[in-house]
């Protein structure tokens, strides 16, 4: 029976934050208006993954128009019906001020076609109902595994993935081909595909917008990952508190083990595969990988000594490839389309595209995928709109919390390994923070440090210790109690504990504290010799007892 053709198509982001903002009722408020104008058997509402907006509310996409409805509620829907989907009237009010360059998209008949930008990781998320995996099978959804299965040896898969030259998404940018032939070739079993979705970052949400609206493409290559390496076992290791990510990837789960995509013999091939979801504590350190494997061991999430790796003794101390979200994202479109096809996105040492989370000062914060390469500049003023609040660009925070303090001078920064080497700056966790002119750099540094003091696992002391005395010393300037001796005290014990520190947790101190001072060391000498903001932040009279308290 051929499929059922609407004069036009309802898209309503469903993640996290719209769910919060109401987006559930919407929906079913936008159902019951259409069957009441008797238009349901024109226009279809259909549940997607996020847009890539952040912090405007419900977003409705009316399609063939593209038109972006932001801030929806409930007493907005039947304006909207009788409007523009009876009358074909705008309603203005509610547009989006401009049609976002990473969401926009047209739709002909029954498929949408990514317009603008060439997305790998997010090609579908906002275009299909990541809840429904036969839309995921229409745009070539496990057809990557059923080449794999038919076509390609394991070593086929890893020559793939060498000539890609993907690299892990998660901060360290290791190549995925290496870990992938190091498990291949141990002779130890069983062996364990690991999927670190655990996220704990500060204004890092990427994985759980994939998840969310994407979730058969990160079980479709934790297959094929399985099938290379000579792994039937899997775990998705969610953070705790990503209930829509559980949710969704448990459903797309039994969806897969209902279609024979999980289990025996998938494909009818002599291929086995069984996936799980565990669910994180909310632990920051889980994101560490080894802490991840103690937390999905049933112990007390504490990072181990390297080495040995995962690779090696992993997961119940046996062979374990342990992968980021992001990264396993790019997997099935690098085997349909080659790893020549994928390194003809990005740089000379970076390949292929990026996601990033955009926050702060922006017109437009949210999701973004843009190749490896993409400028600070292009990424704050042409994907984030520009500074919100009018006044001038001040500083970035690139790579999380855990990343490096950037200013003015590096808008022009090609955001790739090679580049960003040069500046002491990481990728990280993809999380960027735009800052204007009103930030103070010693509260911003002051609230990074408290992050990091309450979330150390407390097993080494550089890191337990470390991070209390930093932020003593950043709460000491920011009273007006601070000498310049302090500065070079804070950059020797940064440096101490990023030589000592067992994770990267601890060793993460270095790089926020370098490179703030690199670039705005000014600014906490302000603080020392004068005693006084300039952002009204940490003044050193009316505001002085609320910082200690908070210290």
């Amino acid at each position: 029976m051929p499929n059922k053709i609407y004069n036009k198509h309802v898209l309503i982001s469903i993640d996290s934050s719209t769910l919060l903002a109401g987006a559930r009722q919407v929906e079913k408020k936008l159902v019951e208006t259409l069957k009441k104008e008797k238009l349901s058997e024109s226009i279809k509402v259909i549940e997607t993954g996020s847009l890539g907006l952040s912090d405007q509310g419900v977003v409705l996409v009316v399609y063939p128009e593209g038109v972006h409805y932001v801030h929806v509620t409930e007493k907005d829907v039947e304006e909207i019906v009788r409007k523009h989907l009876k009358e074909g009237e705008i309603v203005d009010r509610l547009l989006l001020e401009r049609e976002p360059e990473v969401s926009t998209v047209s739709y002909t008949e029954d498929e949408f076609e990514l317009e603008k930008q060439a997305r790998i990781v997010l090609k579908n998320c906002g275009i299909i109902n990541p809840e429904d995996i036969d839309e995921y099978i229409a745009l070539e959804g496990y057809s990557a595994l059923g080449r794999v299965l038919a076509d390609m040896k394991p070593q086929d898969v890893i020559g793939e993935m060498k000539k890609s030259e993907l690299r892990g998404r998660g901060g360290a940018g290791f190549p995925l081909w290496f870990k992938w032939n190091a498990v291949k070739n141990e002779p130890e079993t069983p062996k364990y595909i690991v999927c670190n979705a655990d996220e704990g970052e500060p204004g890092t949400f990427k994985d759980r917008l994939i998840l969310e609206g994407d979730p058969h493409r990160i079980i479709e290559a934790m297959i094929i990952a399985g099938y290379v390496t000579g792994s039937h076992h899997g775990y998705i290791y969610i953070r705790g508190e990503y209930e829509l990510s559980i949710n969704r990837m448990e459903r797309a789960i039994s969806q897969a083990y209902k279609y024979n995509l999980l289990g025996e013999n998938i494909f009818e091939s002599d291929f086995s595969f069984d996936l799980q979801v565990k669910k994180g504590a909310g632990s920051y350190v889980c994101g560490e990988e080894t802490a991840l494997l103690e937390s999905l061991e049933g112990k007390r999430a504490t990072p181990r000594h390297k080495p040995p790796f995962p690779t090696e003794k992993g997961l119940w101390w046996k062979p374990t490839i342990i992968n980021n979200v992001e990264t396993l994202a790019n997997v099935p479109d690098i085997i349909l389309n080659g790893g020549n096809w994928f390194r003809g996105y990005g740089t000379e040492q970076s390949a292929g595209t990026k996601v990033y989370t955009i926050l702060g000062h922006l017109t437009y914060p949210g999701l973004i995928e843009v190749e490896m390469g993409t400028t600070l500049r292009d990424i704050i003023y042409k994907y984030g709109g520009g500074i919100s609040t009018g006044r001038q660009f001040k500083a970035a925070l690139i790579g999380g919390a855990a990343g490096a303090f950037l200013d003015e001078t590096a808008l022009d920064i090609r955001l790739s390994y090679e580049d960003l080497g040069e500046y002491d700056a990481v990728l990280g966790s993809g999380a960027i923070l735009v800052m204007d002119e009103s930030a103070c750099m010693i509260d911003i540094l002051g609230s990074t440090m408290r992050f990091f003091q309450h979330e150390s696992c407390g097993q080494c002391s550089p890191c337990r210790v470390g991070y209390q005395q930093l932020t003593l010393y950043v709460d000491k300037i920011a009273q007006g109690k601070g000498e310049m001796k302090d500065l070079d005290d804070m950059l020797e014990l940064a440096s101490f504990m990023n030589g000592s520190a067992i994770c990267a947790l601890g060793q993460s101190a270095y790089l926020s504290v370098s490179s703030i001072l690199r670039y705005f060391r000014k600014e906490f000498e302000e603080h020392i010799t004068d005693k006084k903001c300039k952002a009204g932040i940490c003044s050193m009279s009316e505001n002085t007892e609320k910082i200690a308290m908070r210290g």
